[in-house]
């Protein structure tokens, strides 16, 4: 067997050091550590292959992963409108027919994102895969209102009619770039590349951002542009590398430096973070590949890692108010709630009225991160809770062991964050193809991120699989 690998803890606290010799402070930067700057390859971003996956998971858990995500794929595939090809916000798994109507922009970039995970694992034939990205363009591109090239949150799932006066989001606009990108790169069709790239660059990035480095959080009809900017570390980066990757009217390579890094330290782990919850480190991830590179503030994988590491350390803390949370069982991100509300909770610090509320997704959403532990829980909650937790779509939204609620619906971007991470840490594939895209590109070389030989990350990842 060799000699005994390090513990989970000791590996963390490694890689917190080496995260920490990257600066994480907004405006003026500091010199890397003198062992990541030896590190450092000349190649800009894009110029070489990505690192390869993690190593090999066992045959069980690869069973397990493909059960989690055909469950995750059917939600998106039946659960697209067959005229605008849509994807649901939610969806009620206990009613004999889910009567909701409303489609979310966002699922809607997961879902054709999760059609190219379709085909990639044989749910579904080319043709078939080729028909329902075709729909959904189409529409995007000749029906569905917009404005300067963004959308309108939420929208009738037949007629794409906004709804519930939502704003024209900027966030949920790039969730479904990134799916509409993901299927140019992935089909390599000429007219889905055709319509892919119209819908891209018809958005108007120097109009959101309104003569300012930031952009707005969005934009509505009765009153212009919504008061809040995205200036603190959140799913944020996707946004603004889109936008400065853009091939027309693209922002510029400033905007990368506009937003601040505020450094959390937990239980020893110091990261970036915000005081939000954990998708915050997640949805970036989810299509732009950050391994193995760095910007001049962090290797911002590395960042993900310690910040689950410590929402996981964070949870367990929390066991002796809400004895169900265990090394088995932890994770909270905004979701659904008992009380009927949707809740923006989680930690460290403390954010929400925390109840014992387990999502699944939250660790769902880190299983690339770190997959030992992540997929612990999800295993765990797959056996423990089977039927009440467990649907033809995977795990329900959210569940509270201790009153014995279990939430009846799915939500789309939650049990889409879970299936593309879930084939990240399996092959990398959404990774892969969609880093592909000349304008994630740019906008990573733009950003003035770099190749580098990181710390054992891999290690860790190997040793927690392992650990299984």
């Amino acid at each position: 067997m060799g000699a005994a690998l390090p513990s989970r803890r000791a590996l963390l606290r490694q890689l917190a050091g080496a995260c920490a010799g990257l600066p994480c402070f907004a405006g003026q930067a500091l010199p890397a550590a003198p062992e990541i700057a030896r590190r450092l390859a000349s190649r800009p971003i894009g110029q070489a292959g990505h690192p390869a996956p993690v190593a090999p998971l066992t045959p069980a858990v690869e069973q397990f992963l493909d059960e989690l995500e055909r469950a995750n794929f059917n939600f998106f595939w039946e659960q697209s409108n067959p005229v605008s090809g849509l994807v649901k916000d939610r969806c009620n798994v206990r009613a004999a027919h889910d009567q909701t109507t409303v489609a979310s922009i966002a699922a809607t970039g997961f879902g054709l994102t999760a059609i190219c995970i379709g085909h990639h694992r044989g749910y579904i034939n080319l043709a078939q895969a080729r028909r329902q990205v075709l729909l959904t363009l189409r529409f995007l591109w000749e029906k569905l209102a917009n404005h300067r090239g963004f959308f309108f949150h939420f929208a009738d799932w037949t007629t794409g009619e906004r709804l519930w006066d939502s704003e024209v989001s900027s966030i949920d606009t790039t969730i479904l770039f990134c799916g509409v990108l993901t299927c140019r790169e992935y089909f390599r069709d000429a007219e889905i590349r055709r319509l892919a790239f119209a819908i891209v660059n018809r958005a108007e990035w120097m109009w959101l951002a309104e003569d300012t480095p930031l952009l707005s959080h969005g934009w509505m009809p009765e009153i212009g542009f919504l008061p809040s900017r995205w200036n603190d570390y959140s799913e944020l980066m996707m946004m603004y590398l889109l936008g400065m990757g853009a091939h027309t009217r693209p922002l510029p390579a400033s905007t990368w430096t506009s937003w601040k890094r505020i450094i959390f330290e937990y239980d020893g782990l110091r990261y970036i973070g915000s005081y939000a919850p954990l998708f915050v480190h997640q949805y970036s991830q989810a299509w732009f590949d950050f391994r193995g590179v760095h910007d001049r503030y962090a290797d911002y994988f590395l960042n993900s890692a310690l910040a689950t590491e410590a929402h996981r350390d964070f949870c367990l803390a929390l066991a002796p108010q809400f004895p169900d949370y265990s090394s088995n069982l932890w994770g909270i991100t905004a979701s659904d709630s008992a009380s009927g509300d949707y809740v923006v909770w989680g930690g460290p610090p403390q954010i929400g009225p925390i109840d014992g509320t387990v999502v699944p997704s939250a660790a769902g959403g880190s299983l690339a991160f770190l997959p030992g532990p992540t997929l612990a829980v999800l295993q765990h909650i797959r056996r423990q809770f089977a039927q009440p937790a467990w649907s033809r779509y995977g795990f329900v939204n959210a569940f509270n062991p201790l009153s014995k609620w279990f939430d009846p619906f799915v939500i789309g971007i939650d049990t889409g964050i879970t299936l593309l991470m879930a084939e990240n840490l399996r092959s990398g594939l959404v990774w892969r193809v969609f880093m592909r895209n000349p304008e994630a590109r740019r906008g990573m070389t733009r950003a003035g991120f770099q190749r580098y030989t990181p710390p054992p990350v891999n290690s860790v990842k190997s040793a927690l699989v392992a650990d299984l």
